[in-house]
């Protein structure tokens, strides 16, 4: 292929992916679908013109980008303040909850369908599939309460953050014999990454401060990048890194305390932040629009006509949604419509579904399966949002219309932010 015309292929992906965005906000359908729908489109146009693409090292590289940005992007969206302490708490132990009982029904149900399956390999297969998107939910619910929004956001970003930890936790302590031994070098490991997490990001926040250079925030993710792939290559839980930096640049005036404090200037980090992250949106955007397309070319259609797969899919959906609501009812209890339908599966589950180390893989088991949960989870949260926007219309109708009256300066700009934000998310 021509260099221009792939630099064409390239313009055109990123200018659809954009028109996906507008038409998601229209239409509450989660654009990664379409993005998918596009890469399967594109591979049926390679393969007539007898193009064979490779694309595993283009899924490897985006993958090791996107779990970064993703981690980060969800630190950048923490906020963590003692008024916000009930949304908090219960957003964690949902998704805690939720996380670990699907993660063990749904690899009890893959040996099922496929035999001689050992446990441990159908529990990594199993994570992927219970992680939510916050890729997906954070922009899909501008339009629920504020409360709602609120928890919807922290709730599928420490879904996140534990389902990662999880998976790479259990991949890189395989090898240990007993629940003592798994337990030591678990927590070691998390104690050794978190002292050098807090280091560095003080470190990090103390310098970038200082730096007045238009592309200090390309440097510095450059950096964070660059101290990911060291620590993993020590085997450490480099992730918390990420995780430590961003929660610091969010959330400096809670997390800098005594001395250190002197040495930070809050008007320079507060600007630092709001620009830092629409660059991290800005960047995540284009590692979201690749990866999902690259994946949609990846994809063997042949599995779609596998009875076992939509089955298999089938009872994957039911026991997310189950544990999903009977989670809800026991630490919610009220006003759970529609925050159980929205679970959808997306960007965090294909990267760790191609994470998987060779050691584990099965052939048997059909990456069809993902693409069935990622679609039909996300057309559930699109139908839930739909209903939800038109029961809001309803009661305007009869009377609760607050929506004439004049919006404060701190709601206009809250609203102009989000307004912004919206088209590189997703």
């Amino acid at each position: 292929m021509s260099a221009y015309l792939f630099v064409i292929g390239l313009c055109v992906v990123v200018i659809v992916s954009f028109f996906f965005n507008l038409l998601a906000q229209k239409t509450n359908i989660p654009s990664v679908l379409m993005l998918i729908l596009l890469g399967l489109g594109l591979q049926q146009v390679l393969k007539y013109f007898g193009i064979v693409p490779e694309y595993y090292n283009a899924l490897e590289v985006l993958g090791i980008v996107g779990l970064i940005m993703i981690v980060l992007e969800a630190a950048l969206d923490l906020e963590l303040k003692k008024e916000k302490w009930p949304i908090i708490w219960k957003s964690f132990v949902i998704a805690f909850v939720s996380l670990a009982f699907s993660s063990v029904l749904i690899a009890f149900v893959t040996q099922f369908f496929i035999q001689n399956m050992e446990f441990f390999p159908a529990l990594i297969y199993a994570i992927p599939f219970s992680i939510m998107s916050s890729a997906i939910i954070i922009p899909s619910v501008a339009n629920l309460s504020k409360d709602k929004r609120e928890f919807m956001i922290y709730e599928s970003t420490f879904s996140d953050i534990l389902g990662i930890m999880l998976f790479y936790f259990l991949i890189e302590n395989v090898n240990a014999t007993g629940a003592g031994e798994i337990a030591f070098a678990v927590g070691s490991n998390i104690f050794l990454t978190l002292v050098i997490s807090v280091l560095l990001s003080y470190g990090l926040t103390y310098v970038i401060q200082y730096i007045k250079t238009s592309a200090r925030f390309f440097l510095f993710l450059a950096v964070l990048v660059l101290l990911y792939a060291v620590a993993k290559l020590f085997h450490l839980s480099s992730l918390l890194i990420i995780l430590m930096f961003g929660l610091l640049l969010r959330n400096h005036k809670v997390l800098v305390w005594g001395r250190l404090r002197r040495w930070l200037n809050d008007k320079a980090i507060d600007g630092l932040f709001e620009n830092f992250k629409m660059v991290t949106i800005e960047s995540s955007f284009l590692v979201r629009t690749f990866f999902f397309v690259v994946f949609g070319i990846s994809l063997s259609i042949e599995t779609l006509v596998n009875w076992e797969v939509w089955m298999m899919s089938g009872i994957f959906l039911v026991i997310l949604y189950v544990i999903r609501f009977f989670t809800f009812f026991a630490v919610e209890r009220k006003d759970i419509f529609p925050q159980i339908f929205l679970a959808p599966r997306g960007l965090i589950s294909i990267l760790l579904f191609f994470a998987i180390p060779d050691d584990f893989k099965v052939p048997e088991f059909e990456s069809g399966a993902l693409l069935v949960v990622i679609i039909f989870s996300s057309l559930i949260m699109a139908w839930s949002l739909i209903s939800e926007t038109s029961k809001s219309r309803s009661s305007k109708k009869n009377g609760d219309d607050d929506s004439n009256l004049p919006a404060g300066p701190t709601e206009e700009k809250s609203s102009r932010n989000h307004f912004d934000e919206y088209f590189y998310r997703n």
